[in-house]
Protein backbone atom coordinates (compact mmCIF):
# COMPACT_ATOMS: atom_id res chain seq x y z
CA UNK A 1 0.00 0.00 0.00
CA UNK A 2 2.85 2.28 0.77
CA UNK A 3 3.96 2.38 -2.49
CA UNK A 4 1.19 2.82 -4.42
CA UNK A 5 -0.01 5.73 -2.26
CA UNK A 6 3.63 7.07 -2.88
CA UNK A 7 3.01 6.41 -6.83
CA UNK A 8 0.01 8.44 -6.87
CA UNK A 9 -0.27 11.05 -9.61
CA UNK A 10 -1.09 14.07 -7.49
CA UNK A 11 -0.73 17.00 -10.13
CA UNK A 12 -0.44 16.94 -14.42
CA UNK A 13 1.14 20.48 -15.19
CA UNK A 14 1.85 20.61 -19.23
CA UNK A 15 3.72 17.11 -19.71
CA UNK A 16 4.71 16.64 -16.17
CA UNK A 17 2.93 14.63 -13.84
CA UNK A 18 4.28 14.94 -10.25
CA UNK A 19 3.62 11.94 -7.84
CA UNK A 20 2.97 11.49 -4.00
CA UNK A 21 6.48 10.54 -3.29
CA UNK A 22 7.28 14.04 -4.60
CA UNK A 23 5.56 15.96 -2.64
CA UNK A 24 7.43 13.78 0.28
CA UNK A 25 10.65 15.22 -0.93
CA UNK A 26 9.75 18.78 -0.88
CA UNK A 27 8.16 18.00 2.64
CA UNK A 28 11.89 17.24 3.88
CA UNK A 29 15.64 17.85 3.80
CA UNK A 30 16.09 15.61 0.73
CA UNK A 31 18.10 15.71 -2.81
CA UNK A 32 15.63 16.58 -5.55
CA UNK A 33 14.67 14.30 -8.16
CA UNK A 34 14.57 14.52 -12.09
CA UNK A 35 10.54 15.42 -11.55
CA UNK A 36 10.43 18.25 -9.27
CA UNK A 37 13.22 19.93 -11.69
CA UNK A 38 11.49 19.68 -14.68
CA UNK A 39 7.94 20.43 -12.90
CA UNK A 40 10.02 24.05 -12.41
CA UNK A 41 11.23 24.56 -15.43
CA UNK A 42 8.16 23.81 -17.06
CA UNK A 43 6.65 26.68 -14.92
CA UNK A 44 9.41 29.15 -15.47
CA UNK A 45 8.68 28.33 -19.16
CA UNK A 46 5.35 29.35 -18.37
CA UNK A 47 5.89 32.57 -16.25
CA UNK A 48 8.96 33.61 -19.17
CA UNK A 49 7.10 32.39 -22.52
CA UNK A 50 9.44 32.89 -25.74
CA UNK A 51 11.03 31.08 -28.12
CA UNK A 52 13.96 32.56 -27.17
CA UNK A 53 14.18 30.60 -24.24
CA UNK A 54 14.75 27.01 -23.64
CA UNK A 55 14.78 25.06 -20.08
CA UNK A 56 15.92 21.33 -20.88
CA UNK A 57 14.20 18.99 -18.89
CA UNK A 58 16.63 16.87 -16.85
CA UNK A 59 16.05 13.59 -19.08
CA UNK A 60 17.03 15.38 -21.88
CA UNK A 61 20.15 17.23 -20.79
CA UNK A 62 21.38 13.69 -18.95
CA UNK A 63 21.13 12.18 -22.67
CA UNK A 64 22.61 15.00 -24.29
CA UNK A 65 25.90 13.97 -22.16
CA UNK A 66 25.17 10.36 -22.11
CA UNK A 67 24.23 9.25 -25.38
CA UNK A 68 26.61 7.04 -27.41
CA UNK A 69 25.36 7.36 -30.99
CA UNK A 70 25.40 10.70 -32.73
CA UNK A 71 23.19 9.78 -35.67
CA UNK A 72 20.65 9.00 -32.76
CA UNK A 73 21.51 12.61 -30.65
CA UNK A 74 21.36 14.52 -34.23
CA UNK A 75 17.62 13.00 -34.31
CA UNK A 76 17.06 13.93 -30.76
CA UNK A 77 18.66 17.28 -30.75
CA UNK A 78 17.32 19.19 -33.82
CA UNK A 79 13.53 19.47 -32.61
CA UNK A 80 15.04 21.52 -29.84
CA UNK A 81 16.13 24.52 -32.42
CA UNK A 82 19.20 25.22 -30.62
CA UNK A 83 20.52 27.25 -33.27
CA UNK A 84 18.00 30.18 -32.80
CA UNK A 85 18.31 30.33 -28.74
CA UNK A 86 18.70 32.73 -27.41
CA UNK A 87 19.15 31.57 -23.59
CA UNK A 88 19.24 27.78 -22.93
CA UNK A 89 19.53 26.26 -19.36
CA UNK A 90 20.08 22.84 -18.56
CA UNK A 91 20.21 21.04 -15.56
CA UNK A 92 23.45 18.90 -15.13
CA UNK A 93 23.49 15.77 -12.96
CA UNK A 94 26.84 13.60 -12.13
CA UNK A 95 25.14 10.31 -12.62
CA UNK A 96 26.69 8.39 -16.01
CA UNK A 97 24.73 5.34 -15.82
CA UNK A 98 22.19 5.12 -18.54
CA UNK A 99 20.41 2.34 -17.16
CA UNK A 100 20.08 3.88 -13.49
CA UNK A 101 17.00 6.09 -13.52
CA UNK A 102 17.27 9.11 -11.12
CA UNK A 103 20.64 8.57 -10.39
CA UNK A 104 23.44 10.29 -9.39
CA UNK A 105 23.61 12.58 -6.17
CA UNK A 106 25.00 16.40 -7.13
CA UNK A 107 23.00 19.00 -9.55
CA UNK A 108 24.37 22.16 -10.93
CA UNK A 109 23.31 24.66 -14.06
CA UNK A 110 24.78 24.72 -17.48
CA UNK A 111 23.60 28.64 -18.86
CA UNK A 112 24.17 29.52 -22.52
CA UNK A 113 23.97 33.18 -23.32
CA UNK A 114 23.87 33.95 -27.36
CA UNK A 115 24.32 37.13 -26.97
CA UNK A 116 27.88 36.96 -25.30
CA UNK A 117 28.77 33.98 -26.56
CA UNK A 118 29.61 31.53 -23.73
CA UNK A 119 28.27 28.78 -21.64
CA UNK A 120 28.46 29.45 -18.02
CA UNK A 121 28.36 26.79 -15.18
CA UNK A 122 27.03 27.33 -11.85
CA UNK A 123 27.99 24.70 -9.29
CA UNK A 124 26.80 25.45 -5.72
CA UNK A 125 29.55 22.65 -4.07
CA UNK A 126 32.82 24.34 -3.23
CA UNK A 127 34.58 21.68 -5.04
CA UNK A 128 32.71 22.22 -8.31
CA UNK A 129 32.24 18.94 -8.55
CA UNK A 130 30.05 18.60 -11.61
CA UNK A 131 32.58 20.36 -13.70
CA UNK A 132 33.72 17.07 -15.97
CA UNK A 133 29.78 16.87 -16.56
CA UNK A 134 29.38 20.16 -17.23
CA UNK A 135 31.59 20.53 -19.83
CA UNK A 136 30.43 16.86 -21.51
CA UNK A 137 27.25 18.73 -22.00
CA UNK A 138 28.77 22.09 -23.18
CA UNK A 139 31.10 19.91 -25.74
CA UNK A 140 27.76 18.07 -27.54
CA UNK A 141 26.01 20.81 -27.25
CA UNK A 142 28.00 23.28 -28.77
CA UNK A 143 27.53 22.56 -32.68
CA UNK A 144 23.96 23.14 -32.46
CA UNK A 145 23.90 26.33 -31.09
CA UNK A 146 25.83 27.67 -34.40
CA UNK A 147 28.11 29.32 -32.27
CA UNK A 148 31.80 29.33 -31.15
CA UNK A 149 31.00 30.12 -27.52
CA UNK A 150 33.27 29.31 -24.92
CA UNK A 151 32.74 27.81 -21.38
CA UNK A 152 33.22 29.43 -18.50
CA UNK A 153 32.93 28.37 -14.53
CA UNK A 154 30.64 31.22 -12.82
CA UNK A 155 33.42 31.96 -9.85
CA UNK A 156 30.98 33.92 -7.63
CA UNK A 157 27.95 31.16 -7.55
CA UNK A 158 26.10 31.01 -4.33
CA UNK A 159 27.58 27.67 -2.27
CA UNK A 160 25.01 25.84 -0.78
CA UNK A 161 25.50 25.11 2.91
CA UNK A 162 24.61 21.33 3.01
CA UNK A 163 24.23 18.40 1.57
CA UNK A 164 21.13 17.95 -0.50
CA UNK A 165 19.87 21.41 -1.95
CA UNK A 166 21.79 21.49 -5.05
CA UNK A 167 18.65 21.26 -6.68
CA UNK A 168 17.10 24.13 -4.97
CA UNK A 169 20.32 26.10 -5.88
CA UNK A 170 19.40 25.05 -9.87
CA UNK A 171 15.89 26.39 -9.84
CA UNK A 172 16.77 29.56 -7.93
CA UNK A 173 20.01 30.39 -10.20
CA UNK A 174 17.77 29.46 -13.24
CA UNK A 175 14.67 31.83 -11.88
CA UNK A 176 17.53 34.62 -11.01
CA UNK A 177 18.73 34.33 -15.45
CA UNK A 178 15.06 34.22 -16.64
CA UNK A 179 14.09 37.15 -14.55
CA UNK A 180 17.30 38.90 -15.62
CA UNK A 181 16.66 38.06 -19.45
CA UNK A 182 13.07 38.85 -19.37
CA UNK A 183 13.92 42.64 -17.73
CA UNK A 184 17.79 43.65 -19.60
CA UNK A 185 19.00 40.44 -20.64
CA UNK A 186 20.01 41.46 -24.23
CA UNK A 187 21.40 44.35 -22.83
CA UNK A 188 23.93 42.92 -20.42
CA UNK A 189 26.33 41.04 -22.62
CA UNK A 190 29.48 42.10 -20.15
CA UNK A 191 28.17 41.98 -16.98
CA UNK A 192 25.54 38.98 -17.68
CA UNK A 193 23.23 37.77 -15.06
CA UNK A 194 26.26 37.37 -12.00
CA UNK A 195 25.32 40.58 -10.28
CA UNK A 196 21.60 39.17 -9.19
CA UNK A 197 22.82 35.99 -7.76
CA UNK A 198 23.33 38.18 -4.81
CA UNK A 199 19.67 36.92 -4.24
CA UNK A 200 19.94 33.73 -3.85
CA UNK A 201 20.81 32.77 -0.23
CA UNK A 202 20.99 29.77 2.35
CA UNK A 203 17.44 31.57 3.59
CA UNK A 204 16.20 32.48 0.10
CA UNK A 205 16.94 28.62 -0.69
CA UNK A 206 14.64 27.44 2.62
CA UNK A 207 11.88 29.68 1.46
CA UNK A 208 11.77 28.48 -2.20
CA UNK A 209 12.44 24.98 -1.03
CA UNK A 210 8.51 25.52 0.62
CA UNK A 211 7.14 28.10 -2.25
CA UNK A 212 7.53 25.50 -4.69
CA UNK A 213 5.82 23.03 -2.02
CA UNK A 214 2.93 25.94 -1.86
CA UNK A 215 2.92 25.84 -5.32
CA UNK A 216 2.28 22.23 -6.17
CA UNK A 217 -0.65 21.94 -3.30
CA UNK A 218 -2.26 25.31 -5.21
CA UNK A 219 -2.25 23.87 -8.86
CA UNK A 220 -3.54 20.72 -7.07
CA UNK A 221 -6.65 23.02 -5.27
CA UNK A 222 -7.05 23.87 -8.78
CA UNK A 223 -9.41 22.60 -11.47
CA UNK A 224 -8.44 19.86 -13.97
CA UNK A 225 -4.97 19.53 -12.31
CA UNK A 226 -5.34 16.27 -11.39
CA UNK A 227 -4.43 13.10 -13.84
Amino acid sequence: MAKSGADEKILSYNDVVLRRSDLDILKGPNYLNDRIIEFYFSYLSSLFPSEDILLVPPSIAFWIKECPDPESLKDFMEPLHLSRRKLILLPINDNSDVCMAEGGSHWSLLAFDRNSNVFVHHDSSSGCMNEYHAKQVYKVTLPYTSSNATYKECPNTPKQVNGYDCGVYVLAIARVICQWYASSGTQDADTLWFSHLEQVTPSSVSVMHNDILGLIKGLMAAPRTVA
